[in-house]
């Protein structure tokens, strides 16, 4: 493959403009985000979204499967540029880098983006910190098949690299969309799904709640847990059993015992209507 671009330089400007897209400003500014790794860029291009430029740096690649990446990129439009160890480095976000970094557009979708199917399973994250939190939830729920994931009031940008890696690209291959809490609250009731909450208050037990249903599974913070706008506005409460120590999970561990709980009814579902 020969490269219509190659960079030795760790000062060429381009370089230094990926540099700045590790600050949230820059990536507002210039509608570019970071997706470094193999199986992100893999699951962004295969997804269609829209990736620009592709660096990447031959001596870092991990595995035998770069090379088929390099093509399917070429083939989608995606610029290559080929970059020597020290440029690739000064670019990585990552501590251990795996040779390959995309720029892409930034997830910027709204409520009014979404369209579901009958009975669909969304999942809506309120007040997320940290992005680690937020990419592991992502991962979840592609794996459980959810329709959508609404991220309400965050605190943490849902373009930030560590959400990239965190959801090992699944932030692209999900309807993904930011909106404040009360306008998705008066959503879900538009499109007549129900609300639950997850609160380690409340007295039904997460098994006994009907999830085969539409249904829009709301979690929050470990800290502060869901605001009184959920609390008030779900229509069913429940909790996961805590029978150690501790009184709260994780959000992702919570979020996922509650998708598989709801994959679960719907398999169940499925198979007595066969």
């Amino acid at each position: 493959m020969n490269p219509a671009l190659v960079i030795t330089s760790p000062q060429n400007p381009r370089v230094k403009e990926v540099v700045k897209l590790r600050k949230r400003g820059h990536r507002d500014t210039h509608s570019s985000i970071l997706i470094e790794g193999y199986r992100e860029v893999k699951r962004a291009v295969e997804s269609r979204w829209p990736v620009s430029v592709l660096f990447y740096c031959p001596e870092h690649f991990i595995g035998e499967n770069e090379g088929d990446l390099l093509e399917l990129c070429r083939s989608a439009g995606v610029e290559l540029i080929e970059c020597a160890p020290p440029v690739f480095e000064k670019m990585a976000y990552r501590d251990r880098p795996e040779g390959l970094l995309a720029l892409g557009a930034p997830v910027a979708g709204t409520l009014d983006d979404l369209h579901l199917g009958a009975s669909p399973l969304v999942v809506i994250a309120e007040a997320i910190e940290k992005p680690g939190n937020l990419g592991s939830l992502l991962r979840s729920a592609d794996a459980a098949g959810v329709d959508a994931v609404i991220v309400c009031d965050p605190l943490t940008d849902i373009n930030n690299p560590n959400v990239v890696r965190s959801s090992v690209g699944t932030l692209f291959t999900l309807p993904v969309v930011q909106a404040e809490a009360g306008a998705t609250l008066a959503w879900c009731r538009a499109q007549r799904l129900a609300v639950l909450a997850a609160t380690p208050e409340a007295s039904l037990e997460y098994t006994e709640a009907d999830m085969t249903r539409g249904v829009a599974i709301v979690v929050g913070t470990e800290k502060f847990g869901l605001s009184d706008l959920w609390m008030g506005g779900a229509d069913v409460q429940v909790r996961i059993p805590m029978l150690g120590k501790i009184d709260s999970l994780n959000v992702t561990c919570a979020a996922t015992i509650l998708l598989y709980e709801a994959v679960r009814q719907r398999r169940a579902g499925s198979l007595r209507k066969n």
